[in-house]
């Protein structure tokens, strides 16, 4: 009996374990995205000093646990970005978890247009953050995740695959701005980071 219960164990860790692989495709399609000049939003002359796109190292401490709270009668409002254009944005929820012992929060957000122009975006969410690593070994304003409306009230989140605006390459955008009320008072030493 003893003995059934370690291999259970062991097959129950076994699936929970990190896949490292899933995230280093993830990279791999993000580098393809911005060389593919079929898809990428550089410029011409953006090709002549971009070296392509370097990662913090993968850590599994930054594969955390979230907690997702709905939050209702939100007011609908204009985010600003590096550009003119104010694209409207409604709060959707808000994320708890911890990192090193440490609670955190962010909220996260739903571009109206977007919802309203593409079906297949209904369940999208924005999560935009600045990190104590902004503008120092990331992009100063900030990164993004994408993801979709939990199932549960707890869900995965990974910032092993933040990723940088456009803006943080190239001119023309109108890239959203992180909200202050995301702004963590801690590095996250994971996802997209400055080239050398």
């Amino acid at each position: 009996m003893k003995f059934i219960i370690v291999f259970l164990a062991s097959i129950m860790l076994s699936h929970a374990q990190y896949n490292t692989q899933k995230v280093v495709e993830y990279h791999e399609g993000l580098i393809n995205f911005y060389a593919d000049t079929t898809t990428s939003p550089l410029k011409k002359e953006d090709y002549k000093n971009f070296q392509g796109i370097q990662f913090f190292p993968i850590n599994e401490k930054y594969n955390v646990t979230a907690k997702f709270k709905r939050t209702k009668k939100e007011k609908p409002f204009a985010m600003k970005t590096s550009g003119s254009r104010t694209p409207m944005y409604i709060k959707y929820g808000e994320i708890t978890f911890v990192i090193d012992g440490k609670k955190l929060k962010l909220d996260v957000f739903q571009n109206l247009d977007l919802m309203r122009n593409n079906p297949k975006y209904k369940n999208h969410l924005f999560l935009p953050f600045t990190d104590l690593t902004s503008g120092v070994s990331s992009y100063g304003g900030g990164r993004y995740l994408d993801l979709e409306i939990p199932e549960k009230k707890k869900f995965i989140l990974d910032f092993n695959k933040a990723y940088s605006p456009y803006c943080a390459y190239t001119s023309g955008y109108n890239c959203p701005i992180t909200p202050k009320q995301n702004d963590l008072d801690i590095e996250i030493l994971a996802g997209v980071k400055y080239n050398n």
